[in-house]
């Protein structure tokens, strides 16, 4: 069972809530000056004896929980209660991304990483009907997300990524690869491609053997390469940000540079393309150019349907909270009053 809202547009208007509770309060510091001008504070409970303000509090609190309840009831809250198999026509994707310490270098902005991440992004809104999947490596090789066609859980995945999610350092193209080819459907006739996303430093394992291996099994192989060949220093960063540069054990500054010739290689060897991101604008689009060359396959994937509302249960709950507001009285009770008189009398005795 999935849920979602079937309108979540008008859940911006949970925002008025806040809004709400801000005019309450200043109406009840201008209720209060109001007050002072007729009374003192101290004689204010004789004048106006019968007023009770933590009602008043429960009656704005009601009313608020009401209009919140309206407004997901008008979402409408829906549950997928079918699980079916539908047919779609597309591709498969596996992206690559480096998350080494190199990927915090500066020379694209705001960082190498952070460019990268918008790149897979604008991908993500590109696709249609495609399965994507991602992997993060450094010194070694995770998947991040499975393969799928559920594009609002691969963004969501995307942004959790980031440089401190794998501890071994390094930049093990070849395995990311190997492990791309091994995290493909084997029983999917979709074409397939796996895309490189690096700047290809500090290399550790033969990456081009790999891309060759995944081309032979029909798997094409794109690199985009990630910061400039001239290369900037790797920044030390406190809290976003730089208070200074790494170094190595001799004392020298280490400057991380894009390793264009080793990207170009892979990308030979997997009959893909290379591309350099920052280079110009086009960088992106020649890679899904290249995508939307590749056969689109049929295959089968698993889809919720039959979404049933549940914006009734919503409403329902509003009601209750209105009428609960409505029967609420602002004055204290009677048994209330009388015990207020009763102790101040006794108080006066004394």
């Amino acid at each position: 069972m999935i849920f979602r809202f079937e309108n979540s547009l008008y859940l911006y208007g949970l925002l008025l809530i806040p809004l709400l509770f801000m005019m309450f309060l200043i109406v009840m510091r201008w209720r209060k000056k109001a007050l002072n001008k007729i009374a003192e504070a101290g004689l204010q409970k004789y004048v106006l004896p019968q007023i009770s303000k933590s009602k008043m509090l429960w009656k704005f609190v009601f009313y608020a929980l009401a209009m919140a309840l309206l407004i997901v009831a008008i979402a409408n809250p829906q549950f997928g209660t079918k699980l079916e198999e539908v047919k779609r026509e597309g591709i498969d994707v596996m992206v690559a991304l480096d998350v080494s310490n190199s990927m915090k270098a500066q020379d694209l902005l705001p960082n190498r990483l952070e460019n990268a991440k918008n790149s897979i992004g604008r991908l993500i809104n590109n696709l249609n009907d495609d399965r994507i999947g991602i992997i993060v490596f450094a010194g070694q090789s995770y998947v991040q997300l499975p393969i799928t066609t559920d594009y609002s859980s691969a963004k969501l995945f995307l942004q959790s990524i980031s440089c401190d999610m794998i501890p071994t350092q390094g930049t093990a193209i070849g395995s990311a690869i190997d492990l791309a080819v091994e995290s493909f459907d084997p029983k999917s006739m979709a074409s397939k491609a796996i895309i490189i996303i690096t700047d290809g430093e500090n290399h550790e394992d033969d990456a081009i053997k790999a891309a060759e291996s995944a081309a032979e099994k029909g798997m094409t192989v794109h690199t985009i390469g990630m910061g400039s060949e001239t290369g900037v220093p790797l920044p030390v960063l406190s809290n976003g940000n730089v208070i200074g540069y790494r170094k190595d054990n001799d004392g020298n500054t280490i400057v991380s540079k894009l390793n264009a010739n080793l990207l170009k290689e892979i990308a030979a060897a997997g009959k893909g393309v290379y591309v350099q991101a920052g280079k110009s604008q086009s960088a992106l689009t020649v890679v899904m150019n290249e995508l939307s060359k590749m056969d689109k396959k049929e295959y089968s994937s698993k889809k919720y349907t039959d979404y049933e509302g549940r914006f009734q249960f919503f409403i329902a709950a509003a009601i209750v909270m209105l009428m609960a507001e409505m029967m609420l009285s602002e004055r204290k009770s009677r048994l209330l009053q009388k015990l207020n008189l009763f102790n101040e009398s006794k108080s006066a005795q004394r």
